[in-house]
C-alpha cells in the first residue's frame, strides 16, 4: 500500500507592503471652526465614497483647539490615494467648498496638508521585539 498523497502547500503569497499611517496638520480660521465642524456632520456621502475608493481607511480628524486640526488615516499607497483624489471631480468640488476655512494653505487640503513624522508605533516595535 502506498502512502496517502500529501496535500500541496499553498503557493507562497507575495508579501504585501506594510500599510502607511499618515498623520497631517491643518489650520482652520478659528472663527469658522463651528461651521467647519458642521460641514463634517456629516460629510457628503459621495465624498465619503471617494475617500474610501482612494484607499484611505481608519480616517479621523481631531481638533486640538484654536482651529488646529490633526488628521490620521491608513492606506496601502498614499501616493496612489493622493493621485486618485487629485483627479476626482467630487473631491475637487468638496475641496473648493472647504477652501475658505483654511489658513496659509497652498492648494487643496487633501493635497497640501503638512504631513507629520511618525515617532512611535506599538505594533511595529512589538513585531521587532518579538523577532517576527
Amino acid at each position: 500500500m502506498s502512502p496517502a498523497p500529501q496535500p500541496e502547500s499553498p503557493a507562497p503569497q507575495p508579501e504585501r507592503p506594510a500599510p502607511q499611517r499618515v498623520c497631517f496638520r491643518l489650520q482652520v480660521r478659528p472663527e469658522l471652526m463651528d461651521e467647519y465642524i458642521a460641514r463634517h456632520s456629516p460629510v457628503w456621502p459621495e465624498m465619503l465614497e471617494e475617500i474610501a475608493a482612494s484607499g484611505r481607511r481608519d480616517y479621523s480628524i481631531f481638533h486640538l483647539g484654536g482651529g488646529v486640526l490633526v488628521g490620521f488615516y491608513v492606506t496601502d499607497d498614499d501616493d496612489a490615494s493622493q493621485a486618485y483624489l487629485a483627479q476626482s471631480e467630487v473631491a475637487a468640488r468638496w475641496e473648493e467648498s472647504m477652501a475658505p476655512f483654511f489658513v496659509a494653505l497652498d492648494g487643496r487640503a487633501d493635497q497640501g496638508a503638512e504631513q507629520l513624522p511618525e515617532v512611535f508605533h506599538l505594533e511595529s516595535q512589538l513585531r521587532e521585539a518579538r523577532g517576527a
